[in-house]
C-alpha cells in the first residue's frame, strides 16, 4: 500500500486516476480547486481518501499538500501531477492574463509540489530510510509537437516535458522516478476543444475514455517502475508509445568560426540530411 496524491483529482483524468489507485488498495491524497468536485470523488471510494482543495500553483499550499500527505498516512511515496487549463487563443490574440494563466497553473502547478515532495524524499534519503519515490507528470502532445491556437498552453507543456528530464537527472541518485505521460482522452478540456472528436461511440471500446490512461500512471507510481525515469510516454486508448524527444542531428564543423553567407548550403544540407519533423497539430 502506497501513499499518492493526485492533483486536478475533480474530474477527467484525475477523477480516473483517483479511481484506478484506490481500486489498486493505496491511500489517496486528492487536490482540486474545487471543494464540492472533490468531495464528490471522494464518496466514490473504497480505503483511505483525504481531500486539499486548493490552488496547486500555491508554493505554500503545494508544501502544506506534501505535509498533509505525511502527518495523515505518515509517509508520501508517489504525487501525480494533473491539474491543468487550457486558455486557446491565436498567438497574436493572446492576453497577458491568458498566457499566464496557462503557464502558472500547468507548469508552476506541477512544479510546486513536485519541489516540495522531492525535499521530502531527499531528506528521508539522507537520513538512510530507503526511498522508491515516483512522480508521474502531464505533459501534452501539444507540448511535445505543438499545435496552433494553443501557444501559450504548448509552451507550458513542453515546459514540463523539460522540467522532467531534468528533474529525473537530479533526484534519481534519492531513490526518485520521474517521468511523464502525454494523454489522449475525453476530459473537460478536450471537449472544448475538439468536440466531435472526442465524442464516445455508441458501442465498443471508448478509445478516448479518461480510465484508458490511468492503468500506466499506476504502473508508473509503483516501485515496479524502479530504474524507469526521464521518460515520455503516449497514452491513447490501448496504445502506449515512447516518445522521442530532441537529439542532436546531422553536424557541419568547420573547425573555425563560420561566416554569415557560408551557412545558407550547410544549413539546407542539415535539414536535407535530417528527418522531417512531426507535425504541428492543426498545422
Amino acid at each position: 500500500m502506497r501513499t499518492v496524491i493526485v492533483t486536478g483529482a475533480g474530474q477527467g483524468l484525475g477523477r480516473a486516476h483517483a479511481h484506478a489507485f484506490a481500486a489498486a488498495g493505496h491511500r489517496l491524497v486528492l487536490n482540486d480547486l474545487s471543494a464540492d468536485a472533490l468531495e464528490a470523488v471522494a464518496k466514490e471510494l473504497p480505503g483511505d481518501v483525504v481531500t486539499a482543495p486548493g490552488d496547486i500553483a500555491d508554493w505554500d499550499f503545494a508544501a502544506s499538500l506534501v505535509d498533509l500527505a505525511v502527518t495523515t498516512y505518515g509517509r508520501l511515496d508517489a504525487l501525480v501531477n494533473n491539474a491543468g487549463l487550457n486558455r486557446d487563443r491565436m498567438f497574436t490574440n493572446v492576453t497577458e492574463a491568458e498566457w499566464d494563466d496557462a503557464v502558472r497553473v500547468n507548469l508552476k502547478g506541477h512544479a510546486a509540489p513536485m519541489r516540495h515532495a522531492a525535499a521530502y524524499w531527499k531528506a528521508q534519503a539522507k537520513a538512510g530510510t530507503p526511498v522508491a519515490a515516483r512522480i508521474v507528470n502531464t505533459t501534452s502532445g501539444a507540448g511535445l509537437l505543438g499545435s496552433v491556437g494553443q501557444s501559450n498552453y504548448s509552451a507550458a507543456k513542453a515546459g514540463v516535458a523539460a522540467l522532467t528530464l531534468v528533474a529525473a537527472a537530479e533526484l534519481q541518485r534519492y531513490g526518485i522516478c520521474v517521468n511523464a505521460i502525454a494523454p489522449s482522452a475525453r476530459t473537460a478540456m478536450t471537449e472544448v476543444a475538439f468536440a466531435d472528436a472526442m465524442r464516445a461511440p455508441e458501442s465498443g471500446f471508448d478509445a478516448m475514455a479518461p480510465e484508458n490512461v490511468s492503468p500506466l500512471v499506476v504502473w508508473l507510481a509503483s516501485e515496479d517502475a524502479a530504474g524507469v525515469t526521464g521518460r515520455v510516454f503516449e497514452v491513447a486508448g490501448g496504445q502506449v508509445s515512447l516518445a522521442d524527444g530532441w537529439r542532436h542531428g546531422p553536424a557541419v564543423d568547420a573547425g573555425r568560426r563560420w561566416e554569415p553567407a557560408e551557412l545558407g548550403p550547410v544549413v539546407r544540407s542539415l535539414i536535407a540530411g535530417a528527418a522531417a519533423p512531426e507535425a504541428v497539430y492543426g498545422g
